[in-house]
């Protein structure tokens, strides 16, 4: 590169980091400040050793680390404060727990839903599908720890025998395609009324707005979830339900070409039971969707125009739907958010907001790598983006300039392959310790022990 074209992409990328605080960015994943938003969100406190800044870096990183206990990240900051020649710190982990108590969630969410919005506003345009939005959704589950309080508000399944299960929830993402970022989540039990992804979803579409996509695989493609996007000005674009994709035929409706037409479904007889009476009433009687049959699946849309959108460039986009699953593999997996650790309900859901906090100030961090790359931030590597966050923690941080554009370019250096359709087995090579599973309740399976000691290895 010329040296004046290097000065002048330099100077770009240095006015570009100070626009976005990239350096507080650094400094919310290697230090006690935060964003300064954050003090405005947080409660009117007394003058305590873990204010609730420094309560929420210190759990960031707890929920980010492999030990994840508490004692950890106190002994981290007590020696932190030993080296920097503070007054000592009592390693004494009541403290810092009371102080994680008093946390306000909506500090944790609202910062986590603004970084999220941050990412995905500041996204340059040719990281859009053809000038537009596309939003993601999909469903994992997490366990929590098990507790009375946690099986209570979410029970473990039914088939497992009581005190062999963990509580599960159903978590519910909505995820921007172009940066990745989780824009909004919802959280709810596995099992009862209320507890499948479309109730979680509903919780969700405020936060989607006019013009936007949102790409989702057979469980959202319904008649009242399709209304509800329309009547919002936002399209969709599902795989049919099984279902319905048994009964489609092609040559019924409106035709726009092989195997793509029209068609006006009516509005189910029966009221679902979330449904008020009045909501259902609201409900238009008929809704005109578009069915399409492209890469061995049916899929519908309320793109209807077969000239601005044809069914090949359709195939194309939700093929992009793949993401929202390596995103959540990468939250559940990359930094650990598969199992909660947390024993109470309310303490959970913060930890889960603090997971997606994190992940969303990565994504944000990943944005600004694939500007100075000149690339998109799919093709980034996230694990390397979390390694290389790892070593800027164990360095204490930065705030020069030049030294974040060093560390961006070298965040942005991996590239990860467009492997659309790739296909793996899912199945382990290395086998796993022969190691027998409990199949009674941990009480039982100890006075056992105790009256007749450990059983045999069998070989």
């Amino acid at each position: 590169m010329h040296p004046n074209q290097h000065a002048a992409q330099r100077q770009r990328v240095l006015a570009h980091v100070a626009d976005t605080d990239v350096g507080g960015f650094f400094d919310l994943l290697s230090a006690p400040q935060l964003l300064d938003r954050v003090e405005a969100l947080q409660p009117p406190f007394r003058k305590r050793v873990y204010t609730p800044t420094e309560t929420l870096a210190m759990f960031m990183t707890q929920a980010l680390s492999e030990d994840g206990s508490c004692r950890a990240v106190v002994n981290a900051a007590a020696v932190r404060r030993a080296l920097d020649g503070d007054e000592p710190l009592a390693t004494n982990t009541s403290a810092y727990c009371q102080a994680r108590t008093r946390l306000p969630l909506p500090m944790i969410t609202t910062l986590a839903r603004e970084a999220a919005g941050l990412v995905a506003k500041a996204a340059p345009g040719w990281w859009l599908w053809q000038g537009r939005r596309v939003r993601l959704v999909d469903g994992a589950t997490v366990t929590l720890s098990d507790t009375p309080q946690n099986q209570a508000k979410y029970p473990q399944p039914a088939s497992q025998k009581a005190g062999l299960g963990f509580p599960i929830a159903r978590l519910v993402a909505l995820v921007c395609l172009a940066t990745g970022a989780v824009l909004d989540a919802a959280l709810g039990p596995c099992a009862g009324k209320g507890s499948d992804e479309q109730t979680l979803l509903r919780e969700l579409l405020d936060s989607l707005q006019s013009g936007e996509i949102l790409l989702g695989d057979a469980f959202y493609a319904t008649y009242f979830l399709l209304c509800e996007l329309v009547r919002g000005g936002v399209d969709g674009l599902f795989e049919q339900h099984g279902a319905r994709k048994r009964s489609t035929d092609f040559r019924l409706g409106e035709r726009l070409g092989a195997r793509d037409h029209l068609i006006v479904p009516s509005k189910p007889k029966k009221r679902p039971d979330w449904m008020s009476p009045e909501e259902y009433a609201q409900a238009p009687a008929t809704l005109k969707v578009r069915e399409f049959q492209a890469g061995g699946k049916i899929m519908v849309t309320t793109l209807l125009c077969p000239k601005a959108t044809p069914k090949s460039m359709l195939k194309v986009l939700y093929r992009q739907r793949r993401h929202v699953e390596l995103d959540l593999r990468n939250l559940e997996t990359t930094l650990g958010m598969e199992h909660l650790r947390c024993k109470t309900p309310a303490m959970a859901l913060k930890e889960l907001w603090v997971y997606l906090l994190a992940y969303n100030l990565i994504r944000l961090l990943m944005a600004q790598a694939a500007v100075v790359a000149d690339q998109i931030p799919r093709q980034l590597s996230f694990k390397h983006v979390v390694q290389m966050w790892g070593c800027v923690l164990q360095c204490g941080g930065t705030h020069d300039s030049v030294c974040i554009h060093a560390l961006l370019v070298l965040m942005a250096q991996p590239r990860v392959g467009r492997r659309a359709g790739r296909i793996e087995p899912r199945a382990l090579k290395r086998r796993l310790k022969s190691d027998p599973l409990l199949t009674k309740p941990r009480k039982i399976a100890q006075e056992e022990v105790r009256e007749h000691g450990h059983p045999k290895k069998q070989r």
